[in-house]
């Protein structure tokens, strides 16, 4: 993997260092391809992933890592994410970082493809910014919590508390506490349990791809289905034998549907 770079964000009051990774940034007269990931990914942890899909599309790509993740500046400690830490990624974090690089997204639309919380926030831009997007491949999104996703994350937190998981966490995050707590406190919290974006989804105009594993233990496929019955433009894939990381659980296939799908983008 290349190495990564670290530009300075202002937003929500706050200012982060953040990690980021250019694909084929010369390859100036093709789309952008932006991945956002999951609730404890980085730019590491997508591997190479991103770089092969950039290839075969021949597409420029930006790969970073959040606030909290990565090489990015930690959160701090004593800071709480509350309910809405999503939307103000989408709504005021991603706008401030693509600033911050010098990309115009009304001029350079982008295809942003996300991963369960990357995901989600994939669709609340896209929501909020109408004009300022291409389109998105969502792969495991979240619209709203259901039992099967928090007794996983309890168990997520079980092992953070009782296994290894915190060193194999440590190789893809400078400080995994920031990473881990802030994802599972604020999923866990009671507040969360009435979180939905299924208003914002149902705001949505460009055409989105929305994927999801058949056995994913986050979330029923209710999730993907929903967005269908919201959004105005959407393609389903429901992936067999796959849980809730298609590009790790299903490369290949994965890969060849997102590929057809930009494609077949007027």
């Amino acid at each position: 993997m290349a190495d990564t770079q670290l530009t300075n964000v202002s937003y929500n009051e706050k200012t982060a260092a953040i990690e980021y990774q250019l694909i084929q940034p010369d390859r100036l007269d093709r789309p952008l391809l932006v991945f956002l990931h999951e609730g404890l990914g980085s730019v590491a942890m997508w591997k190479d992933w991103p770089t092969n899909l950039c290839r075969l599309l021949d597409c420029r790509g930006l790969v970073f890592s959040r606030h909290g993740y990565g090489k990015s500046t930690p959160r701090p400690p004593q800071e709480q994410w509350l309910p809405d830490f999503m939307h103000i990624q989408a709504q005021q974090f991603l706008p401030a970082f693509f600033t911050a690089l010098g990309i115009d997204t009304r001029a350079d639309q982008p295809i942003l493809i996300g991963h369960s919380d990357g995901a989600s926030i994939a669709l609340l831009y896209a929501a909020a910014f109408p004009d300022c997007i291409r389109a998105a491949a969502v792969l495991a999104p979240h619209l709203f919590v259901e039992e099967a996703t928090v007794r996983n994350i309890e168990l997520a937190r079980t092992a953070y508390l009782k296994s290894d998981l915190p060193e194999k966490l440590q190789r893809y995050h400078d400080d995994a506490d920031s990473a881990f707590w802030g994802w599972n406190n604020v999923w866990l919290s009671s507040a969360f349990r009435q979180w939905s974006i299924e208003d914002d989804v149902a705001l949505i105009r460009c055409p989105i791809l929305a994927m999801q594993g058949r056995e994913d233990e986050y979330g029923s496929l209710a999730q993907i289905e929903h967005i269908a019955q919201l959004a105005a433009d959407v393609r389903l894939y429901v992936i067999d034998d796959c849980r809730h990381s298609p590009h790790r659980d299903k490369p290949q296939e994965t890969t060849d549907a997102i590929v057809a799908f930009v494609r077949g983008l007027s």
